[in-house]
């Protein structure tokens, strides 16, 4: 029997690559996004939007997937709103494949929020020690990742299927008009930085540019991913996932700057945001796109400042334990360097930076 996945947010960062692998390795992939014709080569469109119940149902009708995997999110205003709204999206999407009764499996993707908290309580108050482990229990406070896996496994008693849980720490690949997108906003800062002689600065703390740290490649994560959903040891259980080395960004800062041709500037301690660094650098970027013939001129469409100085700023030094994954045989590698090595080939290939 065909693998039928569900690619839920497949125009995304972990969706794109997670569809790609999925189809190369002969499964039929159907891709649901609000804009089915962006989707990778292959795969089968499936337009809906999941904040409408009824819409969603109707859009579903017809797809009988074994396999759905939950790789995006819509931000909000505030945590509650994230709660209401997120919540909402995965009930309704779970809710539109029960009559088919095809699940087999359900992916959810969320992340390390889930022990380091929401955006509006990022890093604050007592965090579990690192590195951080699946068997730490939730924090004391409202999370829309807490939400959503309520809603997964809620469905899953009600409708038979198994479920996984990924946490990825930074996922890092290409996609564009993505909310969370560390690897394309530092080349697009990167390129900004050489074409204008303006100083490459790590915009974040000391306990950042000092601790060791750790990521995730979106191809890594889709591994991880299909793995999961087609281990039966895995089933019904949560894992981190992250590529397998640590790094200080101290050395990595210096990696990604040699890479552009580009001198860093020497860190100092002070935190100076990219947020507030790349404020004014639209119509700089617009200019540069018109320079080089890039294909996306709207830098707003390319760059999330706000997500990298998320993680870049944490007062906390932040890595991963991957000792569940490993224990049951996952055993995929990926060194950091080189998945930002492969995303900035990539964005320069697709003429997305000069």
């Amino acid at each position: 029997m065909t693998q039928q996945a569900l690619v839920v947010g497949a125009t995304g960062i972990v969706g794109s690559a997670l569809a790609t692998q999925l189809l190369d390795a002969g499964w039929t992939v159907h891709g649901l996004a609000r804009r089915a014709d962006a989707l990778p080569a292959g795969v089968r469109g499936v337009a809906a939007d999941l904040t409408d119940a009824q819409a969603t149902r109707a859009a579903l009708a017809g797809c009988a997937p074994t396999h759905v995997f939950i790789t995006t999110w819509s931000r909000q205003a505030s945590e509650a709103e994230n709660i209401r709204v997120n919540a909402a999206m995965v009930r309704h999407l779970l809710d539109g494949l029960q009559p088919a009764g095809s699940v087999r499996h359900v992916a959810l993707v969320t992340g390390l929020k889930h022990y380091l908290g929401p955006f509006e309580a990022y890093a604050q108050g007592a965090l579990p020690q690192t590195p951080f482990r699946e068997t730490q229990p939730r924090l004391d406070i409202e999370n829309f990742y807490y939400a959503q896996e309520d809603e997964v496994f809620a469905a899953a008693a009600r409708d038979g299927f198994h479920w996984s849980v990924h946490r990825p720490h930074t996922v890092i690949g290409a996609a564009v008009g993505n909310a969370m997108n560390m690897g394309t906003t530092l080349a697009v800062y990167a390129s900004l930085c050489k074409a204008t002689g303006r100083p490459f600065r790590f915009p974040g703390s000391s306990a950042q540019w000092d601790g060791l740290t750790d990521m995730t490649d979106a191809r890594q994560l889709a591994k991880h991913l299909r793995w999961a959903a087609t281990t039966p040891a895995a089933a019904d259980e949560a894992f981190n996932i992250v590529n397998g080395d640590v790094f200080r960004w101290r050395w990595m800062w210096g990696r990604i700057a040699a890479w552009f041709d580009l001198e860093p500037a020497p860190f100092d301690g002070t935190v100076q945001p990219l947020e507030m660094q790349m404020a004014h650098d639209a119509d700089a970027w617009m200019q540069l796109a018109r320079t080089h013939g890039l294909v996306e001129s709207d830098i707003h469409r390319l760059i999330s400042p706000w997500h990298t100085d998320a993680d870049l700023g944490r007062p906390l030094e932040v890595v991963t334990d991957m000792s569940k994954s490993r224990r049951m045989g996952f055993l995929d590698y990926q060194a950091s360097d080189d998945a930002f090595y492969d995303l900035f080939a990539t964005l320069r290939a697709q003429r997305l930076i000069p």
